[in-house]
């Protein structure tokens, strides 16, 4: 019988300790009480109802706290805090920095081309050919010198190959003109036979080009020609001139010629040196 209400006890003891907890305190006085009336409890008899004194022990250790037991369905139970909404931040935007600078994204749009000037004559120093066959380089020496480059006939003459048959070709006035300038802007334009409408807008398209940007021209050329002034330039073997500027978009060139000082320049129509040209080449 006492190990039957202890095991009841321990029962009770469980139940108070899932309720309030200042019932363990009750608790623990029920089971101080029933410690020490458990021989009484032992000797009452089988027939003792064992909930009356569990009863009497819960009221005892309520009466000592001075409030009532309570019941199950009055434990507290702790609500926990609801967490922030959502919503109630979801709209929310970071602040701009006050220090941050909006910049544009760079263009990276190729710029175009600056049009070329429709008239440019180069500032030249122009000297005559020194003897009947240095017309090549001669019209090299003053090409040169409109880019500030000074170079005497004699020191050219060797490296263009120049001997009393004269210089052979405008392959030679590209590769002398590219040893003197940096960046061998220079290039060997052929017109083997007579000159066609392309090669002339070329040769046009290729002195504004040269001389806008400070290069002279040198051409090879052989028969006759006629300027602007109605002068008439005759060479049937072939000579040597070089183009120092242009009028009209490049329609007309200025032609420095080493051959007559008493005429050290004139102007030809592009077309009327296309065909001075042809079956020959230039360097532009």
């Amino acid at each position: 019988m006492e190990d039957f209400v202890k095991h009841h006890l321990k029962r009770q003891l469980r139940r108070i300790v899932t309720e309030r907890p200042y019932q363990i305190i009750a608790g623990s006085a029920a089971a101080l009480v029933l410690a020490a009336g458990a021989g009484t409890v032992a000797t009452a008899g089988d027939d003792a109802p064992v909930q009356e004194n569990t009863a009497a022990v819960a009221e005892l250790g309520a009466a000592r706290l001075g409030e009532q037991p309570a019941s199950r369905s009055e434990a507290r139970i702790a609500v926990p805090q609801a967490p922030p909404s959502v919503s109630a931040t979801a709209g929310a935007s970071p602040s701009a920095s006050p220090s941050a600078k909006v910049t544009a994204d760079p263009d990276t749009t190729p710029k175009a081309k600056p049009k070329p000037p429709s008239s440019k004559s180069l500032d030249y120093d122009y000297q005559a050919q020194i003897n009947y066959f240095y017309c090549g380089p001669a019209a090299v020496r003053n090409a040169l010198s409109a880019a500030g480059i000074e170079r005497s006939q004699d020191a050219l003459a060797g490296p263009l190959g120049t001997t009393e048959m004269g210089t052979n070709s405008a392959e030679d006035t590209t590769r002398v003109l590219n040893q003197q300038v940096k960046g061998n802007p220079y290039r060997t334009r052929m017109i083997p036979g007579s000159a066609t409408p392309a090669q002339m807008d070329r040769l046009q398209a290729d002195v504004v080009e040269a001389i806008s940007n400070g290069r002279g021209v040198v051409a090879n050329v052989a028969g006759t020609a006629t300027d602007t002034n109605g002068g008439w330039h005759s060479f049937p073997g072939g000579h040597y001139v070089a183009v120092v500027g242009y009028k009209d978009d490049g329609r007309t060139v200025r032609i420095a010629d080493s051959a007559d000082p008493s005429l050290p320049s004139y102007w030809v129509t592009t077309i009327d040196l296309a065909h001075w040209i042809a079956s020959r080449g230039y360097s532009a």
